[in-house]
């Protein structure tokens, strides 16, 4: 007798076989400072440092091998978060919406996955050992962040040269140059 496919699924240590072959479908909310490696990019304190959750679904399918071999399982993950980055300009808080919609085959092993990486254009993951939704989740939402995050217009002025700084003296006298204390040493002396 045939055991019946399993009705939940566990995402932390997902059958991904099993759950492509049941056509599974899983969705959820994880919040964004349970994802360590996430919030150690995220702005630091401060007004306008709030998060929210990543809500995220991911549903899987069998799909004919290319070859004629055993049908391959994939999965179709999406997820979506808006989190707090520091701008790169004002350095101040600035909201980036993160996206992610990616397809991933599954292979055997992590050994066939390096194998085949180089000549298919598919994200691949191994089925063993069983891989953690959330844990792929939070690599593609590190891929998904900007690489420059910036406000459109940031909301403070931006000094943009030193003499804009606040703190900037205008009475400080003029430093030397220190070409100049180098050419007084190489004259020559008579």
């Amino acid at each position: 007798m045939k055991p019946n496919p399993p009705t939940a699924w566990n995402p932390s240590r997902l059958d991904a076989r099993r759950f492509a072959e049941a056509g599974g479908e899983l969705r959820g909310e994880v919040q964004v400072m349970d994802l360590i490696r996430l919030r150690e990019d995220l702005h630091a304190g401060g007004e306008g440092a709030a998060t929210g959750p990543v809500t995220w679904q991911a549903r899987a399918e069998l799909r004919p091998a290319a070859q004629g071999g055993a049908p391959a399982a994939w999965m179709h993950l999406e997820a979506s978060a808006e989190v707090p980055l520091t701008c790169q300009r004002c350095l101040g808080p600035v909201q980036a919406t993160l996206m992610v919609d990616r397809w991933f085959r599954f292979v055997a092993t992590e050994a066939v996955a390096e194998a085949e990486d180089d000549d298919c254009e598919e994200d691949l993951l191994a089925l063993e050992p069983r891989p953690s939704l959330i844990e792929l989740l939070e690599d593609e939402l590190l891929m998904a962040l900007p690489l420059v995050p910036m406000h459109e217009t940031c909301p403070v002025a931006v000094p943009m040269a030193s003499a804009d700084r606040p703190d900037a003296d205008e009475t400080e006298p003029a430093r030397p140059n220190p070409f100049q204390a180098l050419a007084q040493l190489k004259r020559p002396r008579g």
